[in-house]
């Protein structure tokens, strides 16, 4: 559901996954070699394990040439993966899973056939809305001893980089004279090192244990505070769902212009920085972290008014709470 005329509203769950390209972007991405020789009747399999691909290093927030330079295969390789063309081999796919930080079976979709009780959980829950399946989620969340403590005192601004998550939370911060936390910074501080040395040195799964820790140092040192997250924490549910149990999370969403045009004035395109299809690729990223940002509390869109005006919105949503 949008936010319409400067208005913020609560955030349903009925929010679509992202839409496929059109066919001819989809051949400019994946070059000549993927289209010269591509079957008109691809392989519903393919098709599925390319867009699950595809899917994953969106919400990664990797182009497709730093994953074929993580994973150790070929660009084009990547491209025809991704686009259900070619055969992938097995030991191709270890790599690629393995390159994006999840195991095979999450990349194959075979997560919930590996005994009786996940199965009969899949047909229990197969086929319900997203309304309910949030229910169910915060139903088991509770059983399971993980509803979490404090939640109203936190509160954490999720989406991507460039929606004033830092700009925003500094100044609600201030007037509620709360701490503001900038769990990148805190990141850095625990590793020791700046982000892009934490993925340089050690990959994309040290970092991510490094955010965890460093949100759950967060959690236990401040009941009250304003946080600013990493716009992929999403990426990595078990601390997604420790940032939703603990806090009351608001996504701030913005045009994919007014992404890109303020990272820009920042003076970095991370992870855009390589890519020649920049736009792109943070519509790609964007797209496929919606359904996640789209869990939080509240969303306010900071794309259709001025800053005075979205802080004042932003005030009275955490005031209402």
């Amino acid at each position: 559901m949008q936010t319409v005329d400067g208005t913020v509203q609560p955030v349903g769950d009925e929010v679509a996954g992202p839409s496929p390209a059109p066919a001819s972007s989809q051949r400019s991405q994946v070059g000549a070699t993927a289209t010269a020789g591509e079957p008109t009747d691809k392989h519903p399999f393919l098709v599925a394990l390319g867009e699950r691909a595809r899917g994953l290093r969106a919400r990664g927030g990797l182009t497709r040439r730093a994953l074929a330079e993580r994973a150790g295969v070929s660009e084009r390789h990547l491209a025809n993966l991704e686009y259900g063309v070619g055969n992938a081999s097995i030991l191709i796919l270890l790599q690629v899973a393995d390159a994006l930080g999840c195991s095979l079976a999450e990349l194959l979709g075979d997560e919930t056939t590996r005994n009786p009780e996940w199965l009969l959980l899949r047909q229990l829950l197969g086929g319900r809305d997203e309304q309910t399946l949030r229910r169910v989620r915060e139903a088991v969340a509770g059983l399971l001893g993980e509803g979490g403590t404090g939640r109203h005192g936190r509160i954490a601004l999720i989406g991507l980089r460039g929606a004033g998550k830092s700009t925003l939370g500094r100044r609600l911060a201030a007037e509620r004279g709360l701490p503001f936390v900038e769990l990148s910074a805190e990141i850095q501080r625990i590793a020791g090192c700046s982000v892009s040395e934490i993925h340089a040195l050690y990959g994309q799964q040290s970092y991510r244990r490094y955010e965890r820790r460093a949100l759950e140092e967060t959690i236990e040192h401040h009941r009250q505070a304003v946080i600013a997250t990493p716009g992929g924490l999403v990426s990595d549910t078990a601390t997604f769902h420790l940032l939703l149990v603990h806090c009351t999370t608001i996504w701030l969403q913005a045009d994919p212009h007014d992404h890109m045009d303020r990272v820009r004035a920042q003076g970095d395109l991370r992870p855009m920085a390589d890519s020649k299809e920049a736009m792109s690729d943070l519509e790609a990223i964007l797209a496929d972290r919606a359904a996640f940002y789209s869990k939080a509390d509240l969303r306010i869109d900071t794309s259709r008014q001025p800053l005075e005006a979205t802080f004042a919105l932003l005030r009275n949503a955490v005031a209402s709470r």
